[in-house]
């Protein structure tokens, strides 16, 4: 066998010892090596050691000069494999911020404090799409493309390509939590009496009965995706969701038409369900329908017979950012905090929880199969139940 450490003796006459040790085999099968020079034979015994030692214990890694970039695309395409287009295409855009600050760093000398200075960057000025280019992103969207940065190291980990995954403990600021908390404080769902104002400033608009679906509980998809076919309005008075139409950031397609509809059934077993319509979201449903026949009498020809619940006025079913769009313009005509229609959801299922609903119902009437998740993201104590609360102590407290 030939000695892996070899004496090298240069014109200048410095003496130098030249270790080359096999390393395994490429993706080819080839033999790989590596080659090291060091200034004294002790040193060069010293990394042999330690190279064969690792390789016996399984952990040994191999000089590298992949990039982060290059480890993301692995990443994706493992992380993707059996996901959802919508899935995949978030995927895409946490990642995006790494690529833009670390994108061409090899991953070999990537260190905590690259990922730290990641972290700030995004919360100062990582903001590239929607809202104000420049500006910071929120921690929520932060938190997401640690998330995934973390799974890509742990895949370098797991393949031996870096020694330890960097981004392990990487963790958000307690005065961006903080800001972050204030501002989920201010856009807290609606109380009950804003949800009434609301739905009696809308009473005779023609998305009354959309916005009845979204208050009810239904995700902007599923009301954009929810079809005549779903709806029983004089049998068992039910809505069967099982069908969304939700938009997809698409970045092979051209700019400017990089968001595509993709209709599909709900993302869980748990999501697909038969919601019994309450009293006023079933007449306000009839009124709908009734309407819609006269705009299809109207428009004769012309009409789109879609099949969709929600569409306009020549049968095109809308899209969920047309839902928001015309949503927040009804919140101001109407006088109420402008919300997310999440958090319109939020306000009902709340109110559910804290007026003596079961929780397994509230998950189930959500779509969830995950009680705790409903309890803890969902479901908000209003100031009706907490004066609820001190009633009841006040019987504990005589």
């Amino acid at each position: 066998m030939k000695e892996p450490i070899r004496k090298v003796t240069h014109k200048d006459g410095r003496t130098r010892f030249r270790l080359v040790v096999d390393i395994g085999v490429d993706d080819d099968g080839k033999r790989r090596q590596l080659t090291r020079t060091f200034d004294t034979k002790k040193e060069a015994l010293g990394e042999l050691s330690r190279i064969r030692h690792q390789m016996r214990q399984g952990t040994f890694v191999a000089p590298s000069a992949m990039t982060v970039d290059e480890l993301l695309d692995v990443w994706l395409a493992s992380a993707t494999r059996d996901v959802e287009e919508g899935t995949a295409s978030n995927y895409d855009s946490a990642i995006r911020p790494v690529r833009t600050h670390l994108g061409g760093k090899k991953i070999q000398t990537l260190t905590e404090e690259d990922v730290e200075g990641l972290v700030d960057w995004m919360l100062t000025s990582g903001r590239r799409r929607g809202g104000q280019p420049g500006s910071g992103l929120g921690v929520r969207s932060v938190r997401l493309t640690l998330g995934r940065l973390r799974s890509a190291l742990n895949l370098a980990v797991r393949r031996q390509w870096v020694v330890r995954n960097v981004a392990e403990h990487a963790t958000i600021s307690r005065e961006a939590k903080r800001k972050a908390d204030a501002h989920k404080a201010r856009n807290a769902p609606w109380s009950e009496t804003e949800v009434k104002t609301f739905l009696a400033a809308i009473r005779e608009d023609r998305l009354y009965a959309a916005m009845m679906l979204a208050l009810i509980a239904n995700r902007p998809a599923e009301v954009c995706g929810a079809r005549w076919e779903d709806v029983d309005l004089d049998g068992a008075g039910t809505i069967t969701i099982d069908n969304t139409r939700t938009i997809v950031y698409d970045r092979t397609r051209d700019k400017g038409d990089r968001n595509k509809v993709v209709e599909k059934g709900t993302k869980t077993e748990a999501g697909r369900r038969t919601l019994p319509l309450p009293v006023p979201v079933r007449k306000a449903l009839r009124a709908f329908n009734a309407q819609q026949a006269q705009e299809r009498l109207k428009a004769g020809a012309a009409y789109s017979h879609s099949g969709y619940l929600l569409v306009d006025e020549t049968g095109h079913p809308w899209k969920t950012d047309k839902l928001r769009r015309e949503a927040y313009k009804l919140m101001a005509a109407a006088g109420v905090r402008k919300v997310r229609l999440y958090d319109a959801r939020h306000a009902c299922l709340s109110w559910m929880a804290n007026n003596g609903v079961p929780d397994t119902v509230v998950s189930a009437w959500a779509g969830h199969s995950d009680l705790s998740f409903t309890k803890r993201t969902y479901v908000h104590p209003d100031p009706e139940s907490l004066r609820a609360g001190s009633k009841k102590l006040k019987k504990l407290l005589g």
